[in-house]
């Protein structure tokens, strides 16, 4: 279930969240290596949370404890290729994890508990990217009960065992104890993942005191219950067993994540190749992507020699960590304004090499971390704007970022006053705006772009590789306006003006609808359905009210529920 801890609901979110971590300072988590299997251990501090008033008691979570996690995903992923399955267990007797953590989710913001909450989904989305992916494949050992979010980072891995004891369960509590629902993806995974039929899960999810044994397997909720004396050895032969199917590589010298080099004021973030400013009067934030400074590579054996200095790895990297540094730290800036600068023949060099080595494995991770970080800015609860300007670089991996904004401008002509002699800002569509970097939705952005549009989606495909101007980037229905020098900063203005205008809720809807046509898929229903719903639940009263159920628990008395069927 999920813990409720010893102490008050008295917490706080902290002024000011980091992201960047690394092993030698984990508080929660073991990794450890022995040739092709991995073992994440989870064993978290009790008093490691990440800000006061809580205990973290039955290895339950926080952010913080999630924030470590998501980098060791990372790392196993890029600093050890020679891992083929990763084990995930717990480090306390009797408990693999009791979920988020009760006393966080009662004191926190609105706010906290929705950042936390799609977090932590990204995460799961991660290690199950992982597995299909990189040759990676999660193994979730539970050693004891796994309730409310810990089963839910079981339901990430691909394969489920669970030690049968006749006390160790699985469970999602959430709605008989805490009126909320799993919403980091359990109800969805337990459907559409595990395909647990719907009048079972209905019962599964109703039922606090969860299932285990043998009615877990023949439920789909585990894949096997084994005897705790047979236990190490049968874990060992399973995490063997998965680890022979894979194909990562055998002898490769892994590329380290070194510590991202960051520079963060009141009103500025800057890295090496990504700045913001935090611009608050206007509540936007002004962010600027450089392209490369050099050629690209020779070859995929310098790629590795370069390693995290790769720059679309550390492009990647940087934008990344921007991404969940403001989501988290800046909610008042809730308009996002992309610009490039570069040279787009070196963007589009730098795709290339990738695309045309990407059976090599770090080629591999690479494109796949660009897919997650875009996918993470689709999900993001901002107004996007691209302005596409002389001297930019919207070409190829980067010009993702104009087909991810909401609205774009692309400036037909120079900038007069200031450089009359420019040459006039072009975009360009290739091979990596045509498959690798799909979104959510299983589309890439074009095919999102142009849905039900056929021919206009040949039309962008047959003008690939070619630098439009405003004129054709706007005729292709590339951009969404392609004003001249004289009207460029009046119509930039009132867009970014008028979005602060707005209701911010009322934009998270109306943005988080239009960007996922098509197909839905388990990532759009954990990200648009599921987490409407639990956004949803978590501002009424019958869960975090005075009385609801999530303030009640642990207290002995009941939760008084209003009744009303809304």
């Amino acid at each position: 279930m999920i813990s409720p801890g010893t102490q008050q609901a008295t917490a706080a979110p902290p002024p000011h969240v980091e992201f960047r971590v690394d092993p030698a300072g984990y508080r929660h988590w073991t990794v450890t290596v022995d040739g092709p299997v991995a073992t994440l251990t989870m064993a978290v501090d009790e008093q490691g949370g990440l800000v006061p008033g809580y205990e973290l008691k039955l290895n339950s979570y926080d952010l913080g404890v999630d924030i470590e996690l998501y980098d060791a995903v990372q790392r196993l992923r890029f600093e050890h290729p020679e891992v083929r399955t990763v084990v995930m267990t717990g480090g306390k007797q009797k408990v693999f994890c009791a979920g988020a953590n009760i006393r966080m989710l009662a004191a926190s913001a609105h706010s906290w508990k929705v950042n936390f909450c799609k977090f932590t989904n990204e995460t799961r989305n991660g290690i199950e990217d992982a597995t299909e992916n990189s040759g990676q494949t999660y193994l979730a050992a539970l050693n004891g009960t796994a309730s409310g979010g810990g089963y839910e980072l079981a339901l990430a891995c691909e394969h489920i065992m669970l030690v049968d004891d006749r006390s160790s369960v699985v469970s999602l509590p959430e709605l008989p104890l805490l009126g909320v629902l799993p919403g980091t993806g359990g109800l969805t995974r337990v459907s559409d993942k595990r395909h647990v039929r719907r009048d079972r899960a209905d019962y599964f999810s109703t039922k606090a005191e969860g299932l285990g044994g043998k009615k877990a397997v023949a439920w789909r909720l585990v894949d096997e219950a084994v005897p705790r004396t047979a236990w190490d050895q049968a874990v060992a032969e399973r995490a063997k067993e998965l680890a022979g199917r894979s194909t990562r590589p055998v002898g490769a010298t892994g590329a380290a994540l070194t510590r991202l080099d960051k520079s963060r004021t009141e009103n500025a973030i800057t890295y090496r190749h990504v700045s913001a400013t935090l611009n608050r009067q206007a509540g936007a934030v002004e962010i600027t992507v450089a392209g490369p400074g050099s050629d690209a590579p020779d070859s995929i054996a310098e790629v590795h020699r370069q390693g995290a200095d790769f720059w679309t790895l550390a492009v990647t990297r940087e934008l990344d960590d921007l991404i969940l540094d403001l989501r988290a730290n800046e909610l008042d800036l809730g308009t996002w304004v992309f610009r490039t600068t570069g040279d787009p023949l070196k963007v589009l060099d730098h795709d290339r090499l990738l695309l045309d080595n990407a059976d090599d494995w770090l080629a591999n991770e690479i494109l796949h971390y660009l897919k997650r970080t875009l996918k993470r800015l689709d999900v993001t609860s901002r107004s996007l704007i691209a302005l596409i300007e002389p001297g930019g670089c919207f070409a190829g991996s980067l010009l993702e970022l104009a087909l991810a904004a909401d609205r774009s401008y692309h400036l037909e002509g120079v900038f007069e006053d200031v450089d009359p002699d420019a040459e006039p800002a072009a975009i360009a569509v290739d091979a990596m705006n045509l498959g690798p970097l799909p979104m959510g939705n299983g589309l890439t952005r074009l095919q999102t772009r142009f849905l039900g549009d056929d021919d206009g989606l040949a039309a962008v495909r047959d003008a690939a590789a070619k630098p439009l101007e405003a004129a054709d980037a706007e005729r292709l229905g590339l951009v969404t306006f392609a004003p001249d020098d004289i009207d460029w900063e009046e119509e930039v203005r009132i867009a970014i003006e008028e979005r602060a205008s707005f209701s911010p809720d009322a934009l998270t809807g109306l943005e988080a609808n239009y960007r996922f046509p098509g197909p839905e898929t388990l990532e759009t229903k954990i990200f648009g359905r599921l987490t409407a719903w639990q956004n949803w639940i978590f501002n009424r009263p019958n869960a975090s009210g005075p009385d609801g159920a999530l303030r009640r628990y642990g207290t002995g008395e009941r939760a008084d529920f209003d009744q009303k069927r809304v």
